[in-house]
């Protein structure tokens, strides 16, 4: 069992736990995730390695409250105790060479994007963040993101805080105005990953892009997180989760994850009836 230390409430549906895991944290690299149950009987799902300390043998993961699984999760405190919590799993991220990096994240994607930064900071690159968002009520780690970089943009849809505006529109505007990125990274929902890739490629920048948002069982075998890359199949868990933005087929992946969309929507349903089932009968 791997009791939560800490707990966090980042955004409405936004938490983050600070987990003992000290077999875990002694190997965790940026990039990597881990495979979680809640109890005996949940699904396991896979969530990213926000932070990891070493000396105090904890993993902090960070995640949206969007099904079944993930909202039983939201429910624990500090003190509770997560039944399984396997890893750290995934190919660690790769920066050798990187010099001058943009770190673009959106929404729940900052989260991932974060590690990234920190790592490349640390390795001494220039690293400039690009975080988009909603709305100001969503944005999350604004204070470690611009901590982990030398230039922070922060935009939202509406204008409500930062600039308004899509994260492609601000990089845009960064490489218009002189700046020189050896490699962009890009981490968030597929449609905006996507269409950061058709900008870069217009500059003829490296792209890598964190595949994440397809990972169903985080072994491989349930083949939930195939994608195409490059005209061959591989699988988000065992194969990356980083890929080659240029060579990853967007528009198949999306329409993969929208296939899992009614499933998910039944099973929030039936958890929240069952959570109100339960609320009820111990009053």
């Amino acid at each position: 069992m791997y009791e939560i230390l800490e707990k966090k409430v980042l955004n409405e549906q936004v938490k983050q736990f600070v987990v003992s895991a000290p077999a875990i944290a002694k190997k965790a690299l940026a990039g990597q995730f881990i495979v979680l149950r809640v109890s005996e009987d949940g699904e396991r799902i896979p969530l990213t390695i926000a932070d990891y300390d070493r000396e105090k043998g904890t993993i902090t993961i960070i995640f949206q409250e969007v099904g079944a699984s993930t909202m039983e999760l939201g429910l624990l405190n500090e003190g509770d105790c997560i039944c399984d919590f396997a890893g750290p799993l995934g190919k660690a991220s790769e920066f050798e060479g990187m010099k001058n990096v943009c770190v673009i994240g959106g929404g729940l994607g900052c989260a991932i994007a974060l590690p990234q930064a920190r790592a490349l900071k640390e390795a001494g690159a220039n690293v400039d963040i690009i975080a988009g968002f909603r709305t100001k009520d969503l944005i999350i780690l604004e204070d470690e993101m611009t901590e982990a970089s030398d230039n922070i943009v922060i935009c939202t849809d509406d204008g409500s805080n930062g600039r308004k505006g899509l994260v492609t529109t601000e990089l845009e505007a960064l490489l218009n105005a002189g700046k020189k990125y050896d490699t962009v990274i890009a981490i968030g929902p597929l449609v905006m990953m996507k269409f950061v890739c058709i900008t870069t490629k217009k500059y003829d920048i490296p792209t890598i892009v964190s595949m994440n948002p397809v990972m169903v069982d985080g072994t491989g075998m349930c083949g939930g997180c195939r994608l195409s890359v490059g005209g061959q199949t591989k699988f988000a868990c065992v194969d990356g989760p980083d890929f080659d933005g240029h060579l990853v087929d967007f528009d198949e992946s999306i329409r993969r994850a929208r296939m899992y969309a009614e499933f998910e929507k039944k099973a929030v349903e039936k958890h929240q009836c069952n959570l109100r089932n339960t609320i009820e009968g111990v009053k």
